[in-house]
């Protein structure tokens, strides 16, 4: 396909998004099988274009007069790829299987618009519906903040030190110009390609052999902070695919027991073979099993209960751009109740002197802050950890910087720590 091809079909895509506000991988997925001449190549460049222009949805509609596909994909070319002028008037051409010719009209905003006047939620890209919450987390930086959100991700991997150390994981990816992440003392960090592709782990040995594992570094930091010892008892309450609970029983150094579960059972399917490639042994997978409740021995127990909470994944929208639009308000109210759920739920599970450490993927203030400071004003047994404090502790003297000033715990983001977004908070039972 020739490039200008290729805008065409992002823009028909991306029609087909809005239309039946369906998830962007069915839709790229659905026009593949549709298109079978296009190559794996064709295929990636058009899904790049098309989560770039998911990225900038609401400023491209901005910088063009309106929100339509064809005004969102110009926006992202000029936006994320930095062309202009003639350079896409070559893309637009109406000849073969090019888009239409630009009008005088469209030549004239992606020469002259820009986002001055443009409200925080256009220029950070995102819903008009989530402003408030936006500022009051971030303030006078919600839509930096948001701009940050909206940017390309790299790719972050967590060096598995049951088989191997950082140094030795960059120097065996050192083709792919990896970086040691900056806080984390076991990621490694490969950053995003101009075309916005990612590597192909698959076939990289040090992947195959478990040697890494991909994981941002927001989530590795929520890891190092639970501060898993060897000999604890470890919950994983919402273990999903087990990026979380590989950490941990790496740094449990395989003694003592993880115990990874999730209240979707559908979630685990994925930790069985990463379980297997990375070498942990002392993780016991319990899946639901109907109404048995396969966690009644664990009650009274543990020394660190990990919630990775059920959340609208705010923070992880550089991965997610279509995600973003796609959510409404009811559903953060509903996260909410799942959020107050595994906390009290998580509470039956530690014992005295243990530790509940409880993680959002969001920036929003009621799913973190907000849900922290209700449960503890249920239970006075429960007590904060001083964040700082904690930071020091887990060997991570950098995170204190990043101390909430809405409550306990951590806040990080890509514009202020360069990770997905993210809330860590621990809470110890008196």
């Amino acid at each position: 396909m020739t490039p200008a091809a290729r805008v065409a079909a992002a823009i028909e895509v991306l029609t087909d998004i809005e239309a039946r506000r369906r998830p962007a991988a069915d839709a790229v997925k659905d026009w593949g099988l549709a298109h079978r001449f296009a190559g794996s190549s064709d295929r990636a460049a058009i899904s790049a274009l098309l989560y770039d222009a998911l990225r900038r949805k609401s400023s491209s509609g901005w910088l063009m007069g309106g929100a339509s596909p064809r005004n969102e994909i110009l926006g992202a070319l000029r936006q994320t790829r930095g062309l202009h002028g003639d350079a896409i008037a070559a893309l637009f051409t109406g000849e073969r299987h090019a888009p239409e010719p630009l009008t005088d009209a469209e030549r004239d905003r992606l020469a002259q618009a820009d986002l001055t006047d443009a409200p925080a939620h256009v220029a950070g890209d995102y819903p008009e519906w989530l402003a408030s919450y936006f500022e009051a987390s971030f303030g006078a930086d919600a839509a930096a903040e948001g701009r940050a959100l909206a940017e390309r991700a790299p790719v972050d991997l967590r060096a598995n030190l049951l088989k191997t150390s950082r140094d030795k994981a960059l120097s065996l990816l050192a083709h792919l110009s990896p970086e040691p992440t900056p806080i984390s003392p076991v990621g490694l960090r490969i950053a995003a390609r101009p075309d916005g592709r990612g590597p192909a782990l698959a076939g990289e040995p040090a992947y195959v052999k478990g040697l890494v594992e991909v994981q941002d570094e927001g989530s590795q930091i929520a890891a190092l902070l639970a501060e898993a010892k060897p000999g604890l008892q470890v919950l994983d309450l919402c273990a999903g695919a087990g990026g979380k609970t590989l950490a941990l029983a790496a740094q449990m150094d395989n003694h003592g027991q993880v115990y990874a579960t999730d209240v979707d059972g559908r979630r685990l399917a994925p930790i069985f073979d990463r379980l297997a490639r990375s070498g942990a042994r002392n993780v016991q997978v319990r899946a639901p099993k109907g109404r048995a409740d396969v966690l009644a021995d664990l009650e009274g127990r543990c020394d660190v209960v990990m919630i990775d909470a059920p959340c609208t994944g705010s923070g992880a929208w550089r991965r997610n751009p279509d995600a973003k639009w796609r959510i409404r308000p009811g559903a953060l109210e509903q996260r909410m109740k799942d959020q107050d759920e595994a906390l009290e739920r998580a509470s039956s599970f530690v014992k005295p002197g243990g530790r509940i450490v409880y993680v959002t993927c969001s920036v929003l203030l009621p799913e973190n802050e907000g849900r922290v400071a209700a449960f503890l004003a249920a239970h006075d047994d429960m007590l904060p950890v001083d964040a700082a404090t904690q930071a020091r502790a887990a060997g991570l003297p950098g995170l204190a910087d990043h101390v909430s000033p809405f409550g306990p715990g951590f806040r990080l983001s890509p514009r202020a720590t360069g990770t997905d977004g993210f809330y860590i908070a621990t809470l110890v039972k008196a």
